[in-house]
């Protein structure tokens, strides 16, 4: 009976010196763990932290306190790791990281880092897209893709909108761009947005009155200066009016156009059409009075002399 209890007794007593050992080695761990974070040596310090966790778990009560320090040190480690990532441009890997640090900072229970690395990761894939676009390819299609997910997260980054408008506008998808730069408007990006969709409208205009798709021209012409008065979207107007022999209208954008851009360099000969178009209306006055406008131009002048006579004018 006495051989029993001593060889029990043996028994505890080594299981307490392995246990004090084991104790031992996971501090040892996690103190390297924090001397690799003064050394900002991000991976070897999760390492560590990561093997005397599992050692603390293993050993018991006894290593509480060290496996609470263990999971509050891993997710900040692992958001440097992640941040790493980053200016090493490695933003898919930065994302996954992102990811794999939240789920774990929320299962420690430290809310503070897992919403840091969730707010990380718009600004990741618009680090992406940004490389993207820069790069030599000039890959606008992953650029787009990167903003619409990061704006996908944040529906109120105004910023992010318009990045997603501008790549989607070079893609040649004008539908896609305006809805995107619409988006930007509606969070705080209003004056920019806007000058984008009107441009984007201009050159609609441009392109069908190129096409002499009149109708359509006026349309996207009128749409360009709804937002944003261009002083180019009355000159199209003007001109597809005139095509499609809808006088009135023409003169009257061609007024406009004269109105904002009046030292234009076609100013002149916007204003002998719109003589000659008076003329053709039977506006005798009018006519007469836009001709006298460029009655000494070198170009136009000799004709408006000519107009200005047959009209009684002189």
């Amino acid at each position: 009976m006495k051989k029993i209890i001593l060889v029990l007794a043996s028994m505890v007593m080594a299981a307490g010196i392995a246990s004090a050992q084991d104790m031992a080695q996971a501090t040892e761990l996690y103190n390297n763990g924090a001397t690799a974070i003064t050394l900002k040596n991000w991976t070897e310090a999760l390492d560590c932290f990561q093997k005397a966790l599992a050692m603390g778990t293993e050993i018991g009560e006894e290593a509480d306190e060290l496996v609470a320090n263990c999971k509050t040190a891993i997710p900040g480690v692992a958001l440097e790791i992640a941040k790493d990532l980053i200016k090493e441009n490695k933003f898919d890997d930065a994302l996954a990281k992102t990811e794999e640090v939240a789920k774990i900072a929320e299962e420690y229970g430290n809310e503070e880092v897992a919403l840091q690395a969730t707010k990380l990761q718009p600004d990741i894939l618009i680090r992406k897209g940004n490389f993207a676009e820069e790069g030599a390819d000039k890959d606008y299609a992953t650029a787009a893709d990167c903003y619409a997910k990061a704006y996908a997260i944040d529906t109120t980054a105004g910023k992010t909108a318009l990045r997603l408008g501008a790549a989607l506008k070079k893609l040649g998808k004008n539908d896609e761009a305006i809805k995107a730069f619409q988006h930007a408007g509606w969070n705080g990006e209003e004056e920019v947005a806007n000058k984008q969709i009107a441009t984007i409208y201009l050159q609609d205009a441009q392109v069908a009155y190129k096409a002499k798709k009149f109708a359509d021209a006026i349309k996207a012409a009128e749409k360009a200066n709804a937002i944003a008065e261009n002083p180019n979207a009355y000159l199209i107007a003007g001109q597809s009016a005139q095509g499609l022999k809808k006088n009135a209208d023409a003169i009257k954008n061609f007024e406009k156009y004269l109105e904002l851009k009046p030292t234009a360099s076609n100013a002149n000969g916007i204003a002998f059409t719109v003589a000659a178009l008076y003329q053709q209306s039977g506006n005798k006055g009018k006519a007469l009075e836009y001709y006298k406008k460029v009655e000494n131009d070198a170009k136009f002048g000799a004709q408006a002399k000519q107009q200005i006579t047959a009209l009684g004018g002189k």
